[in-house]
């Protein structure tokens, strides 16, 4: 874990503070501090292992006193965001999703892969030895026990029910005798155990853990798998310090790029937490996360059967749609590599 602020030099405070928010807009009496939020799909203390020289790469390159939060909690990084707890951080696109309609937050930056390939999947995962299929899955006869993610887990919930459940009008809890809510490695590992029939989960996590030498990750197997879906976008305020976020800006953008050995170091940093570099974005990157939301909401609206709502909820998904659409034939990019 990164250590606290320093109080080192007069002069560095002035500087900084030229930067800061007032203490009265930001609600902290440390305005000087720049608080970098980090979603933990692991326990807090591995994240921040694996984050610590990434955060120290920051300080160092901005100038910055970065101070990083760790949470395991997506609605926590949402809500430390809105009540200027946090000034920036790395989300999942959902709950990023959530940052910038509730936080005013807006995306700066996203992630790419180590192996240049854009986006990552949800899938379902069932224990290796176990003998179960999709269509057992789906045939809801309430005799499984079933481990979804967050409710503002992009992969962990709302992949699924777009991609997989709600075309079928499958609702997981008349669907499934237990239903749990957990974070990925949770559930990953109740899987393995045995504690859980089957789970949502995504490529990322399982690969993550079969790098840090985690035997759960081979102890399950996959049985479904969504479209591509996109890395991970990184947010800040929209009303942190047009300075500020400048130095962040240009951080992200350069971090592990070049020939030099410190760029060699900067991207070995990132490949334990499968991360290959940062690329430029914005609020475009989240459409196909606001195309799966409508999406789910269209089909709760046909479930329910009131013709108007049916009609709004499809005007919407069209209108989001045609967005998404736009946008891929004006970059020549499928949306989840935008």
């Amino acid at each position: 874990m990164i250590s606290r602020r320093s109080f080192a030099a007069v002069a560095l405070a002035a500087a900084l503070s030229a930067c800061a928010r007032a203490p009265a807009s930001s609600g902290r009496s440390d305005a000087a501090v720049v608080r970098f939020s980090i979603l933990s799909a692991e326990s807090n203390e591995s994240m921040g292992k694996y984050w610590a020289p990434i955060i120290a790469d920051m300080k160092a390159a901005t100038g910055l006193d970065i101070e990083p939060y760790f949470s395991t909690n997506y609605t926590a990084l949402i809500e430390a965001m809105r009540f200027k707890k946090t000034d920036a951080g790395w989300f999942s696109n959902q709950s990023g999703l959530e940052a910038v309609r509730r936080a005013d937050g807006e995306v700066f930056a996203r992630t790419f892969d180590p192996s240049g390939v854009d986006g990552y999947k949800s899938v379902l995962i069932v224990n290796a030895k176990s003998k179960l299929s999709l269509d057992k899955v789906l045939k809801c006869d309430r005799t499984l026990t079933f481990g979804l993610g967050d409710i503002l887990s992009t992969s962990g919930t709302l992949a699924p029910m777009a991609y997989l459940f709600a075309p079928r009008d499958i609702r997981p809890a008349t669907c499934f005798k237990q239903v749990r809510r957990a974070n990925h490695q949770t559930n990953l590992f109740a899987v393995a155990a045995g504690q859980l029939d089957v789970a949502t989960n995504n490529s990322t996590s399982i690969l993550l853990n079969r790098q840090h030498g985690r035997p759960e990750a081979d102890e399950v197997r996959v049985i479904w798998e969504s479209p591509t879906l996109p890395e991970d976008p990184i947010i800040w305020r929209k009303d942190l310090d047009p300075a500020i976020k400048e130095k962040l800006r240009q951080f992200f953008l350069t971090y592990g790029q070049g020939d030099t050995p410190q760029a060699a170091a900067q991207r070995a940093n990132m490949a334990k937490i499968n991360i290959g570099g940062f690329k430029a974005a914005d609020d475009g990157h989240l459409l196909p996360v606001r195309e799966m939301e409508a999406t789910n909401l269209w089909e709760e609206a046909k479930q329910g059967g009131d013709k108007a709502k049916i009609a709004a909820a499809r005007k919407t998904l069209d209108a989001i749609t045609a967005q998404r659409v736009a946008l891929e034939a004006r970059t020549r990019a499928p949306a989840a590599a935008q």
